[in-house]
């Protein structure tokens, strides 16, 4: 039994508009999902991803106004990184400088190119050019970035660890990862090396500094497991090794699990389904506030709680 890749990438922001502007105004990518954090309502989470909010598509932010800037560093994912196709990344280096944002555009990296930016919060994101995205991803939505430029999932997110061999070995020999390419201190790990969601590259600093989990750094990264058997079974050999699994938790949109790895990065598995079309149409996922059902008596409150935010309709291309 493997893990399937990356499920979903959760950071923390502050302003909601601004967030939401970004991601969908100037990434392009579609509000599969508002809702509010499980432990404080007075919060939105949001979840942006492709048309349906496919597994490895979905990036989602808690937006806490106010909250102070976090840091990088080891013990966390230091780099969001997303897949474009090759031909794509010229026109994201327009893109970007149209909309005034700062960017770099290192060296290529296992002989694919990389631009790199932050978003308003600090959070660093890359879009990968690859000759082979992802596959399952659904672009088959409105946006304001032409289809063929489109950001197509996930593509090997950068773990930063002080020491990396335990999880290394978490990686290999629990999930059915393999080592695929090494440059460095840059180790690509991955399920399927025709699956740029279903890798993570590993980078080890032995002298860095833990990085501090405020906004602009990501709060925890979610594996796939297809089914909630196979969920069972992967918290049943954590439980064996001693990690600290919680016990399964309802998500609404999934159900998940949650540990520690040894380098002290948070952990998630969370399965494929339901998905976020339980609770609205796919026509209109993102357009209304859905609410975990313990939420639902204080509707009124909860909506009086958050602040106003409003989805643009999208430009053309």
């Amino acid at each position: 039994m493997k893990l399937h890749g990356v499920h979903h990438i959760t950071a923390i922001a502050t302003d909601p508009q601004r967030n939401l502007d970004f991601y969908t105004e100037l990434l392009g990518l579609r509000l599969v999902k508002r809702t509010v954090n499980f432990d404080d309502p007075s919060a939105y989470h949001f979840y942006f991803g492709d048309r349906i909010g496919t597994p490895g598509s979905i990036l989602t932010f808690f937006p806490w106004p106010g909250a102070r800037r976090g840091s990088r560093g080891v013990g966390q994912v230091v780099a969001t990184s997303f897949a474009i196709p090759a031909a794509a990344v010229e026109y994201w280096r327009l893109r970007l400088k149209e909309h005034e944002l700062s960017f770099e555009s290192g060296p290529l990296r296992f002989d694919e190119e990389v631009l790199r930016f932050m978003d308003p919060d600090g959070l660093l994101i890359e879009l990968i050019g690859t000759s082979h995205p992802n596959q399952e991803t659904d672009i088959s939505y409105e946006t304001a970035v032409p289809k063929e430029y489109s950001l197509r999932g996930f593509h090997a997110p950068t773990l930063q660890l002080q020491k990396a061999d335990l999880t290394v070995r978490l990686l290999t020999d629990l999930f059915g990862f393999e080592i695929m390419a090494e440059d460095g201190s840059r180790r690509r790990f991955s399920v399927d090396r025709k699956s740029p969601n279903q890798s993570v590259d590993l980078i080890e600093r032995p002298e860095g500094g833990f990085g501090q989990t405020a906004a602009g750094t990501v709060h925890h990264i979610a594996f796939r497991a297809e089914t909630e058997e196979e969920q069972t079974e992967w918290r049943d050999k954590l439980a064996e090794l001693g990690l600290g699994v919680t016990p399964v938790i309802d998500r609404q949109y999934f159900h998940s699990i949650y540990f520690r790895e040894p380098g002290g990065i948070l952990f998630e598995i969370a399965t494929d389904g339901p998905g976020f079309a339980i609770d609205e149409p796919v026509e209109h996922l993102g357009e209304s506030l859905k609410l975990p059902a313990q939420f639902e008596p204080h509707r009124s409150s909860v909506e009086q709680s958050l602040p106003p935010i409003s989805l643009r309709q999208p430009s053309s291309p």
